[in-house]
């Protein structure tokens, strides 16, 4: 049991308070610190052509696990290694084409000094974060980063509270650093992120399109019977009618159908090429899946042809298919 007595709850808003400052502090702190090492770090990272492997115990490995899940989803490729388990095997995933980022408050981790001439031996780079610049990690360091705080927002001082935010600041810096670096864009951040919500933002045509045996084509010489025929089997309500080149001619919807009947020009011996709706919507593969949507709703249609630049039909966009993608 500690020996002084625990605050009343009255005095807990300011313990939240203190902590918050001591550590957005520490952070100030650690901004006015940054030098030319941190180009250095950068350019060390962009110039490898292997993989940034981040590595660290105890809190500073959670740390560490953080850091690489960020720079993976950023564009620069990570993974997280157990000093320990490297040291029993798993030093196999490390090549001489990668830099290795240590993390270590103290600067004095026993298995990351261990750890390290293993690393040089394979011809890795180091790159270290660490609390105690004067530390053996330091040295041992290709580029040491100084991520020391003057005490932890912990009132014992023992706890890592301010160690281990600045040194998830400094990760995050690094790995924005490299983001605008390699000029990594939305569209980028959101092709590594297909299943979020920014990830859908950014489908094309392309992803959702039907293709090949999918695509409810058919000639235009074929008869209005064949053709309702061949409209059922695909299963989308439509027909989409190509020349012999696969360039688009019209299209047939079961909407048009019934307009025809409604008008009693349905004559089943009709060519297609004589009910179709020439010049129909299309739209280009690369384009975003929400321009298909918004143009659906703009005219009020449920499919769009999906044609290349020399308007030949390559696809086919059903609202559902849409909606399948959780879109909106």
């Amino acid at each position: 049991m500690p020996d002084t007595p625990a605050r009343s709850p009255d005095a807990l808003p300011a313990v939240f308070r203190e902590v918050l400052e001591r550590e957005a502090q520490a952070i100030l702190d650690a901004a006015r610190r940054l030098d030319q090492k941190l180009l250095t770090a950068v350019d060390m990272v962009l110039t490898a052509r292997g993989r940034l492997i981040v590595s660290g115990i105890g809190k500073s490995g959670l740390v560490g696990r953080k850091i690489s899940a960020t720079l993976s989803s950023t564009g620069t490729p990570s993974f997280f290694l157990h000093p320990t388990e490297a040291l029993h095997g798993d030093l196999g995933m490390v090549t001489e084409q990668d830099v290795v980022l240590v993390l270590s408050n103290s600067g004095e981790t026993e298995e990351i000094v261990r750890l390290i001439p293993f690393l040089r031996r394979i011809g890795a780079r180091i790159l270290a974060l660490v609390g105690t610049p004067a530390s053996t990690i330091a040295r041992m360091a290709d580029v040491a980063l100084d991520t020391s705080v003057d005490r932890e927002a912990c009132p014992l001082n023992l706890a890592p509270t301010s160690s281990t935010t600045v040194t998830m600041a400094m990760g995050d810096a690094l790995a924005v650093a490299l983001l605008e670096a390699r000029g990594f864009k939305e569209k980028d951040f959101a092709r590594l992120h297909p299943s979020g919500s920014l990830g859908r933002r950014f489908l094309t045509v392309r992803d959702l399109m039907h293709t090949g045996e999918r695509l409810p084509t058919a000639p235009p010489d074929m008869s209005l019977k064949e053709g309702i025929i061949q409209m059922s089997r695909g299963g989308f309500g439509t027909l989409v009618i190509t020349d012999p080149d696969s360039h688009l001619l019209g299209i047939l919807t079961d909407g048009d159908l019934r307009r025809l009947f409604e008008r009693n020009e349905a004559d089943l011996h009709r060519p297609l090429h004589a009910v179709m709706v020439k010049n129909p919507r299309r739209i280009g593969p690369d384009r975003l899946a929400m321009e298909a949507l918004k143009l659906m709703e703009e005219k009020s249609i449920t499919s769009l042809v999906v044609v290349d630049p020399q308007d030949r039909v390559i696809g086919f966009l059903h609202l559902h298919d849409i909606l399948r993608s959780r879109l909106v």
